[in-house]
């Protein structure tokens, strides 16, 4: 069946520390924001009344995430708290996370599709279900705000990615498929040190 419009309950979105294991974060997750990414440039106004185009280097991109916890950190393949994305992993009850020096490096995956049997989104899917993916990887959880404004508590969580490595190879990748014959997004690879 193909969607007018992914909606509710069509987006599954996973979490991958560099060399670990893939996170859910479905359940958890109320809203997914991507911004930046701007190629962006400048303009030089010549004497003669020209204009000449000077490129910038192209922005990192933002991913903001608004959720729900009831820890502070995950113990397992399913996410149940964001603290632990930015500060080492605690996997033993009571939690206990502290902050530290050490920054890791994730990949964030969301998948939107019309598969309502898919499990998540880093697997292939489906021949004839239409899907959109977004792929980051080598990027840094960089904030997680707590509120308890609306009466809940609520997570905001920033997750940052520059647009290359250092040897000019992208960090990300989006992909679709209108879930034509023969026409699947492939598993996306395990996310492991090169």
């Amino acid at each position: 069946m193909a969607y007018d419009t992914f909606s509710d309950g069509s987006t599954y979105l996973s979490i991958t520390k560099k060399d670990g294991s893939d996170m859910d974060f479905k359940a958890m997750i109320e809203t997914v924001d991507i911004s930046g990414g701007a190629k962006d440039f400048d303009q030089i106004a010549t004497i003669a009344g020209g204009r000449l185009k000077k490129f910038n280097p192209q922005e990192p991109t933002e991913i903001t995430l608004e959720g729900y916890a009831v820890e502070l950190g995950s113990t397992s393949t399913t996410g149940n708290g964001f603290y632990d994305l930015m500060h080492s992993q605690d996997t033993t009850q009571p939690l206990s996370i502290s902050t530290d020096l050490t920054r890791y490096e994730y990949q964030l995956v969301v998948l939107a599709t019309d598969n309502a049997s898919q499990t998540n989104a880093t697997s292939a899917t489906s021949e004839g279900d239409a899907a959109i993916r977004y792929t980051f990887q080598n990027g840094h959880f960089t904030n997680v705000n707590a509120s308890f404004t609306d009466g809940v508590w609520k997570f905001t969580i920033t997750y940052k990615v520059t647009p290359f490595n250092k040897s000019g190879t992208s960090n990300i990748t989006y992909e679709s498929t209108d879930g034509s014959t023969g026409k699947t997004l492939s598993e996306v690879s395990s996310y492991t040190s090169s």
